[in-house]
């Protein structure tokens, strides 16, 4: 009995001390069989059940009490909430306060995180009523949890957002929280020390305009309110009102809070540091972002894996994926967000294989990927075009119940898409409950590539019959697939709706894609001027679309006056200098093509050289023009010719207008033939079983006479070719293309 005893003294003064289920159990069953339970004891039982969040044993006490104490409705609010069943939590509050019981400061952190979980405004509004009458608002822990849930509701943007269910209309009543205030104001006496170089971050100058000084809410106000009237704060407080400000682009104010928090006596941690540097990321401001990671250093916050995301997250925005990788190698653990963070910092620099591998390590050192990780790996599939890979990644995705999340299933639709296969890709979207905008415009930008205009059409009006509001992507997307297929007139309507019916003003992607369509129609001039009337400047991407043009209808004199307008906003930009020198050599101009190349030269500008791939036996196969190099090149260049014989005998005729090279026409058609994506299709043909589809990838536009070429092959092997170039995919088959011979 004396052992029994020590038992319950030590359950009665520290429930919170179990650790583990089966030690929870025994003791219950021991407290049973003493026959030595009351109230207070039943108190520390559902309190220990609580702490571990075994909800189906709380509620088995719970519900045995006639009348459950306050400490009993905390432990199954809070349970409720761990669970994540956050409606539960709140009713269950309603129920203790019908009950006649007034809560205390230990209820409410669990009820406010639950009506942010749920974006619920007006419950969260009420419950805050419900805490100034019973003069709870002088609370840290209670301060510090309404400021959080203002923030988090900030930053979901409550306004206009669905209700989780129809019974958060509820709104706590008054007569349910009439106790009266009689708190008492305190001075808060406020220190002033430095915090070594912490001062580099209040802002001197404009270097951090504030974008967003509309989106101080009611939301942000809230927390001000609370923080300022909280007559003590702690690092918490703080570091809730930095991020929520941090967050929702308030960044001088948040860097400003920094130092206040500095000369009230409390130095930054990890979670303070890793709320700012986002926003050095943002205005890819490295230097200030280094001087953070110094600060970091010197107060031994480096090795916290919380601050090194951070860190990796920065430098990757800032372009230096070198500094993230040595970062991400020196913490000495890793979790599931530093690996999320490197792998996301690798692909958004055009890593794409290095993004991979990182993503298999993090396979092999057991971490589970969550649903940000395929957000951020699939993208690397859809670059490579390796949709192998794509349907490994799709395949796990399945079996880690994350093919239902919004955000994974409009990544595979990009993916798919991107890899060439664009039925599934409209089967994954067809099976989204609630498609997003960013799920509709992967699609619709999905059908574009593919030359699928007037699905893309279809889908858009769908999207809006759903009350989908189109945003400035979707647009872009829209316009693209308009642009691909020749709708002059239903891009102009659309283009010109944008301001009129939905209040997005035209940006350069709007702009260029309008110009692209107008130069591929033949519509030279027209371009021109619409190019010349932007109410933005232009820049030479816009002109470069007319450039390409140009080339195409052979506009000498038109393309010399667009060149110099590139060359004067954009002096480096090689791509333009390339075409101008291949307009002049398509001219038989040689001399001013040559200066051309002299002058990139002494630029120190070298070619893209062309480059196409193809994905073999899970293996990807790279190809140069001219190339030699692959090991099975003899069998290829065997087996082109033969082709180029039965091609010959069914009409083809090479077109070496696209050869800019001073050679003789023999000297022309061998170029051709060793055009990268014709070796690449050669090679496919020779590995994959036959009637199987050949899937291509090029870095640059496909030339014509690869077009014309790829139409007869497709025809002679009986296959489909789907070539993916720089600006969308070509699906051949039976002698003709999807794009119509109009790209």
């Amino acid at each position: 009995m004396s052992s029994n005893r020590t038992i319950v003294k030590s359950l009665l003064q520290k429930p919170a001390s179990i650790k583990s289920k089966s030690q929870a159990k025994q003791l219950h069953a021991q407290i049973i069989k003493s026959k030595g339970v009351h109230s207070g004891l039943m108190d520390s039982i559902i309190s220990m059940y609580s702490n571990l969040n075994l909800l189906q044993d709380s509620l088995l006490v719970f519900n045995s009490f006639p009348s459950p104490s306050i400490v009993a409705w905390k432990s199954i609010i809070k349970c409720y909430t761990s669970n994540g069943l956050f409606l539960q939590s709140l009713l269950s509050f309603v129920d203790m306060r019908a009950s006649g019981k007034y809560p205390d400061h230990n209820i409410f952190p669990s009820v406010l995180k639950s009506c942010a979980s749920l974006i619920n405004l007006k419950v969260g509004e009420s419950v805050h009523g419900c805490i100034i009458r019973l003069g709870l608002d002088f609370d840290l822990y209670t301060g510090n949890a309404l400021m959080n849930m203002y923030c988090k509701l900030q930053n979901l943007g409550e306004v206009g957002a669905p209700r989780s269910h129809a019974a958060l209309s509820y709104k706590i009543p008054e007569s349910m929280c009439s106790k009266s205030i009689n708190g008492t104001c305190y001075e808060f006496n406020k220190q002033n020390v430095g915090v070594d170089s912490m001062g580099i971050l209040a802002p001197t100058g404009n270097e951090f305009p504030q974008r967003i000084e509309t989106q101080k809410t009611p939301f942000l106000e809230s927390v001000r309110k609370v923080f300022d009237g909280m007559p003590k704060r702690d690092l918490v407080s703080w570091n809730t009102v930095i991020a929520g400000l941090a967050q929702n682009g308030i960044h001088r104010e948040a860097l400003m809070m920094i130092k206040k928090m500095a000369d009230a006596g409390l130095k930054p941690d990890s979670f303070s540091l890793s709320s700012i540097l986002p926003i050095f990321a943002e205005y890819v401001d490295v230097s200030k972002g280094k001087e953070i990671h110094g600060y970091a250093i010197r107060h031994g916050l480096d090795t916290d894996v919380f601050i090194g995301s951070s860190l990796i997250d920065m430098y990757a925005k800032c372009t230096r994926v070198d500094n993230s990788h040595r970062v991400f190698f020196l913490l000495p653990q890793r979790d599931a967000i530093s690996w999320n963070s490197i792998i996301a910092g690798c692909v958004q620099n055009g890593l794409f294989d290095e993004g991979l591998k990182l993503f298999r390590q993090m396979l092999m050192a057991n971490i589970k990927p969550r649903h940000v990780t395929f957000s951020s790996i699939m993208p690397a599939c859809a670059h490579l075009t390796t949709l192998h890979m794509g349907k490994q990644l799709h395949g796990y995705i399945i079996r880690s119940l994350f093919d239902d999340n919004v955000f994974i299933a409009s990544s595979l639709v990009d993916m798919y898409a991107k890899c060439g296969n664009i039925r599934i890709a409209r089967w994954i979207f067809d099976k989204m409950e609630s498609p997003d905008m960013v799920s509709w415009t992967a699609m619709i930008m999905g059908y574009a590539l593919h030359g699928c205009a007037h699905d893309s059409l279809s889908l858009f009006q769908q999207m809006e019959m759903e009350n989908v509001k189109p945003n400035y992507v979707a647009f872009v997307a829209v316009l693209t697939a308009c642009s691909h297929a020749g709708l002059i007139d239903k891009a102009l309507i659309l283009f010109n709706s944008m301001k009129q019916d939905y209040g997005i003003t035209p940006g350069l992607e709007h702009y260029a894609a309008i110009a692209d369509l107008l130069g591929r129609a033949g519509r030279l001039e027209e371009a021109y001027e619409f190019i010349s009337s932007m109410h933005i400047e232009p820049t030479g991407s816009v002109w470069a679309t007319l450039l390409g043009a140009c080339r195409v209808h052979k506009k000498v004199e038109l393309a010399e006056n667009v060149a110099t307008k590139i060359f004067e906003l954009d002096p480096e930009n090689m791509g333009s200098y390339v075409l101008m020198s291949n307009i002049y050599a398509a001219s038989g101009r040689w001399s001013d093509a040559a200066k051309l190349r002299i002058t990139m030269k002494g630029k120190g500008m070298k070619k893209k050289p062309a480059c196409s791939w193809i994905e073999v036996k899970n293996k990807l196969h790279a190809f140069m023009a001219g190339d030699k190099s692959h090991p099975y090149y003899d069998r290829i260049n065997e087996a082109m010719k033969v082709l180029l014989e039965q091609m010959e005998r069914e009409g083809y005729v090479p077109n070496t207008d696209d050869v800019l090279h001073d050679v003789e026409e023999e000297q022309k058609r061998y170029i051709l033939c060793s055009h990268s994506e014709r070796l690449a299709i050669g090679f496919g043909i020779i590995s994959t079983p036959p009637g199987t589809t050949i899937r291509v990838t090029k870095n640059l536009r496909v030339c014509v006479d690869c077009h014309i070429a790829t139409k007869f092959i497709s025809k002679i092997v009986g296959r489909e070719i789907i070539v993916r170039d720089v600006s969308r995919f070509h699906h051949f088959k039976d002698g003709k293309c999807s794009c119509g011979d109009y790209w």
